[in-house]
């Protein structure tokens, strides 16, 4: 059984667009991995990349599965979700995914409570973001919240010193600009996550930096019986 960055109580940097890409069983989808407990069934984290015209089987998400489009069109039975739009599928749904123009994901599996039903399918535009006061610099769009989770995209100004408490822990990804944290620099697809009770203290990049930020969230692994 594959274990990638699978002790929880470590910090774990990944900058992914300097590792090569990972053909997937399925022809056209090839993925970056950033965290993974399991093979082919796993809990993982992951950024997918689907070539134009590829198309995944369809399938059931035994444990959930939770992606934000980073480009290009996702596409499947339930609809198209250009790059910005934020997806939660429970345990027990199912879809036949593709994409026509090609897009890139990124993408947790298995990492729901077993009992959540709630789906999620939110647009994200530019304006959608509000300023926090007591965050100098800092202007957040929430796209799901529960008692395990906190999920969201931060715009953090250019120069902006970052610093928050997560209980927790908490996952990063860079989705635009950069920042730095530790004394190493962030760019685009580069992925921090910190264990619980973190403390994130960060620099947003010249050009400002746009984030997901993932609070909590982290589940006993799923077994493959429950594929």
């Amino acid at each position: 059984m594959m274990q990638l960055n699978a002790d929880f109580s470590l910090r774990v940097a990944v900058h992914a667009a300097q590792l090569p890409w990972v053909a997937s069983p399925v022809a056209g989808i090839e993925r970056r991995m950033l965290d993974r407990i399991g093979d082919e069934v796993a809990r993982a984290t992951s950024i997918v990349r689907y070539a134009a015209g590829s198309q995944f089987t369809a399938h059931v998400h035994g444990g959930g599965e939770e992606f934000l489009v980073l480009d290009g069109v996702f596409s499947d039975e339930h609809g198209d979700c250009p790059a910005g739009t934020y997806v939660r599928n429970p345990p027990t749904s199912q879809h036949t995914p593709h994409s026509g123009p090609g897009c890139t994901i990124l993408v947790k599996l298995r990492q729901f409570d077993p009992d959540d039903r709630t789906a999620v399918r939110l647009a994200v535009g530019p304006d959608d973001f509000q300023p926090v006061p007591e965050r100098a610099g800092v202007s957040v769009r929430a796209l799901f919240a529960d008692q395990h989770e906190v999920v969201q995209i931060e715009r953090w100004a250019a120069g902006s010193m970052i610093r928050q408490s997560y209980p927790q822990g908490v996952e990063v990804l860079v989705l635009e600009g950069s920042f730095a944290e530790s004394g190493e620099d962030f760019a685009v697809q580069s992925w921090l996550r910190l264990p619980a009770p973190a403390s994130l203290q960060a620099q947003a990049g010249a050009q400002g930096c746009l984030v997901w930020i993932k609070q909590g969230g982290i589940l006993p692994q799923l077994s493959a019986a429950d594929s």
